[in-house]
């Protein structure tokens, strides 16, 4: 059984003034986009500007995303690291703080990842996903390695249709998509779902992607390239537009 079907989100860190973590704004704004159609919650990720908290903070902030939220929309923390044995630290500690799942990107460098997220599932207490994002870590997960991975299931942002179709075919586990872009066509072809950074500001509207709404795909679409063209304060800035969330961001500071 899935994680979760449908569009999950890549949520944003909030911050406040003089920098410091908000999670409680935070969890405030997972559970007001749970309460608008996402079905999952990705914190600690590469749109929550994960490289810039602390370890306490990540703790501090899963913890107040899972209590925040309803028991049926699952908290997926980000514990990819360069190393396995630092991203299993990671996964031992969001799992202690309340993660339903952890989501691992793939190290830099690294050509073959198996024994890399082979360290981390036996770290690991409830589902591992693999996650292939060349734009932010390189070379990425080569797609006939997938089906070796110990992982449950896969979150791809690079955007590629026909990669994406091929790891429909090959991967046996649970795919999603970290493009808006293609929130529409893994719907229509039985992919799990999408994790997307979008859903922060526009969360009807990927929903409906997922669903084969083509005028809500365009109109995610056009959210997302706005957003993305200033990372990860572009999508900050569309969720203040929404609801009233800080703009403060750590990247670049």
């Amino acid at each position: 059984m899935p994680l979760f079907t449908g569009v999950g989100v890549a949520l944003v860190t909030l911050f406040r003034p003089d920098g410091t973590l908000d999670a409680p704004v935070t969890a405030d704004l997972a559970a007001r986009l749970a309460g608008l159609g996402v079905r999952c919650v990705l914190v600690a990720g590469t749109t929550g500007e994960a490289a810039t908290l602390t370890p306490d903070e990540r703790d501090e902030l899963i913890t107040a995303v899972r209590a925040g939220l309803p028991a049926d929309v699952p908290v997926l923390a980000g514990t990819g690291a360069p190393t396995g044995r630092q991203a299993a630290e990671l996964t031992e500690r969001a799992f202690a703080a309340g993660a339903d799942a952890v989501l691992a990107l793939s190290p830099p460098g690294v050509a073959d990842p198996r024994p890399y997220y082979e360290a981390i599932a036996k770290a690991a207490t409830g589902p591992l996903l693999a996650y292939h994002f060349p734009g932010a870590s390189q070379p990425g997960i080569p797609v006939d390695l997938l089906p070796e991975l110990p992982v449950s299931g896969l979150k791809d942002s690079s955007g590629d249709a026909a990669r994406m179709l091929h790891e429909r075919e090959v991967f046996p586990g649970d795919l999603y998509t970290g493009a808006t872009s293609l929130l529409g066509l893994c719907g229509t072809t039985g992919a799990a779902g999408g994790l997307v950074a979008a859903a922060n500001a526009a969360p009807e509207d990927c929903v409906a992607a997922f669903a084969g709404n083509g005028a809500a795909q365009v109109r995610a679409q056009a959210a997302d390239r706005a957003a993305a063209v200033d990372f990860p304060a572009g999508y900050k800035r569309a969720a203040a537009e929404r609801f009233g969330t800080s703009v403060v961001t750590r990247v670049g500071l």
